[in-house]
């Protein structure tokens, strides 16, 4: 005998299902925790959440015996083990562990967004980027450097930092035996030998080795300017360029010249500047005891 839901049609085989099943439809929660008051629609979910409270993990792995409280959670775990990559991706055919990495990746094809910024109103793929975000504009630093006492708003970019302090770079490249501190670097590096471009603007078709570059890129089309100086108020479409710009202001000049001493506020500026060097004719001219480079232009004003 099958039981009937009123509401959607469906059936079940046990009257108990079903009467589980209709609180979905009445959003009835009669299953309370008695440690913190929260409520849940089956008793199942409130032992799985009573775990939390208990610090109970009554499912170990067999293979290396890493303990969960959740059942799914272990089912999920096993596929590192056994490889088992289930969820194809329908755009590429890409696979995936677990359903939740396939359908952040299906965004990169569709281009959704649909976690956004309250404060600023970026939109980002995942939840946790825009968590990592939010702590931007609260200033928000949670994660602490045990070595030195540094201070960061993601848990990875603490990871990146305390390797400076170990040193240890355990990802080699197999072509020119270059390491790195993190596997995403090797990746990225290894593409300048694959001559490799995966990001490709999906305007104007420009391709990229890093997506961070490619974002960068589409602020050209788009002709956002998120980052204003905190002196006059201008718009940068980068951090590096806001940065550049607001030493103008503080009078700061970091960047000098190795062949002639001249200093600079802004990199880009003694890039401009070292061309000069590099692009003159080598005649040198001794001032005040030192070699001095110039180029044709300066050399006939000197010899005049």
């Amino acid at each position: 005998m099958q039981h009937h839901c009123s509401q959607c049609n469906m059936s079940f085989k046990w009257l108990w299902k079903l009467k589980e099943h209709e609180r979905k439809h009445t959003g009835e929660k009669p299953f309370q925790c008695s440690q913190c008051g929260n409520k849940f629609s089956r008793s199942h979910d409130l032992k799985s959440h009573e775990r939390t409270h208990t610090g109970e993990k009554p499912h170990n792995c067999s293979q290396c015996g890493k303990l969960f409280s959740h059942l799914g959670n272990l089912n999920k775990h096993k596929r590192i083990h056994s490889g088992e990559k289930p969820y194809p991706c329908s755009h590429c055919g890409k696979n995936f562990r677990l359903s939740g990495n396939l359908k952040t990746h299906e965004r990169t094809h569709t281009g959704e967004k649909p976690y956004h910024c309250s404060l600023c109103g970026k939109d980002f793929t995942k939840l946790g980027n825009l968590k990592d975000h939010e702590k931007k504009h609260t200033g928000e630093k949670p994660y602490h450097c045990s070595n030195c006492g540094k201070r960061f708003s993601t848990s990875s970019d603490l990871r990146k930092h305390e390797m400076t302090h170990t040193g240890e770079k355990s990802y080699h490249c197999s072509q020119c035996g270059n390491s790195f501190l993190r596997s995403h670097d090797l990746k990225s590096h290894e593409r300048t030998h694959t001559g490799e471009k995966p990001h490709s603007c999906s305007q104007c078709g420009k391709c990229f080795l890093h997506l961070g570059n490619l974002n960068k890129h589409k602020k050209i089309h788009s002709g956002e300017k998120p980052y204003p100086c905190s002196h006059c108020g201008k718009f940068f479409r980068s951090l590096d360029n806001k940065r550049e710009h607001e030493k103008t202001h503080i009078g700061k000049k970091l960047h000098h010249c190795a062949l002639c001493g001249k200093r600079y506020s802004r990199s880009h500026d003694l890039k401009s500047h070292k061309r000069k060097h590099t692009g003159e004719e080598n005649t040198q001219l001794h001032t005040k005891g030192k070699n001095h480079t110039i180029g044709p232009s300066e050399e006939r004003i000197v010899r005049s």
